[in-house]
């Protein structure tokens, strides 16, 4: 598989952060969002098997690992890869909700986006993956703006979802998360505002 980088971290988003971790970022996206802080993930990276990436991950101490890109469904040989790390560590995945994760080996928790428009690609999602989503997983919402705002409020009163925890997160740069906040309270819904915190402690 092409991994991109291994790096430990403090995890900045969801549910989980402020945890210390191990991130694993596979190279390669499908998608092209327009406010992407990884697009060097694209393209670079270095060839290495399953048992190579265990070998790395086991040199760390941490007992979190997530698995992030790009896009880490692109490559079949990831699946393989959460059936080894379950064994041994909580494992998180990190998907732009555009391939299906119902292969996803159910010990681990998913965190699947869902493509606001302005991302431009609200086309790509696929839907599908609600009905796969546990309750112990994870939706995000990019934020851009009011529109955003607005679509995310409905799809989430439109749709069933089993999950509690449903994660509106400001897009860094495009909207001001005292608004984004102020939006949330006005009308009562019941997510979390998801800052990410990885942005303003800069620790890699």
């Amino acid at each position: 598989m092409k991994v991109c980088e291994i790096f430990p971290s403090i995890q900045g988003e969801s549910s989980l952060a402020g945890i210390p971790m191990l991130f694993v970022r596979l190279t390669g996206c499908n998608l092209r969002c327009v406010y992407c802080d990884t697009t060097y993930a694209y393209t670079n990276g270095s060839e290495y098997s399953v048992q190579e990436v265990l070998d790395k991950i086991k040199a760390y101490k941490f007992k979190y690992i997530e698995l992030t890109g790009g896009e880490p469904l692109l490559q079949e040989e990831v699946y393989e890869l959460m059936d080894a790390l379950v064994k041994d560590f909580y494992v998180i995945l990190e998907t732009n909700g555009s391939i299906s994760v119902e292969k996803v080996n159910p010990s681990v928790k998913i965190i699947l986006d869902i493509k606001t428009p302005g991302s431009g690609m609200s086309d790509k999602n696929y839907f599908e993956n609600l009905k796969f989503i546990k309750e112990k997983d994870e939706i995000k919402f990019v934020i851009t703006d009011r529109k955003d705002y607005e679509w995310s409020k409905e799809l989430i009163k439109n749709h069933p979802i089993k999950t509690k925890e449903i994660l509106f997160s400001p897009a860094f740069g495009l909207l001001n998360p005292k608004k984004l906040a102020e939006w949330i309270i006005e009308d009562g819904l019941n997510v979390r505002l998801n800052i990410q915190i990885h942005k303003y402690i800069s620790i890699k």
